[in-house]
């Protein structure tokens, strides 16, 4: 049996992945993409995507890059 990762502050790089598979292959692709263009670890955009559906006011893509941890 598969044990789910523990959630902190952030989603974990696991986590992360496992939600990845879960996509639609395009969806995937794009956010993976996207992290490859910001060289930022794809957690992190999958985080401002969340983010940025829930609160408009959010970190988002067009900001510039925030200090990750």
């Amino acid at each position: 049996m598969q044990t789910q990762p523990a959630i902190n502050e952030h989603l974990s790089p696991e986590l992360a992945q496992i939600f990845l598979e879960g996509l639609p292959e395009n969806i995937r692709n794009g956010l993976e993409m996207r992290a490859k263009t910001m060289n930022y670890p794809v957690w992190a955009v999958i985080e401002m995507a969340i983010a940025g559906y829930l609160d408009e006011e959010a970190l988002s893509f067009a900001d510039c890059k925030p200090k990750l941890d």
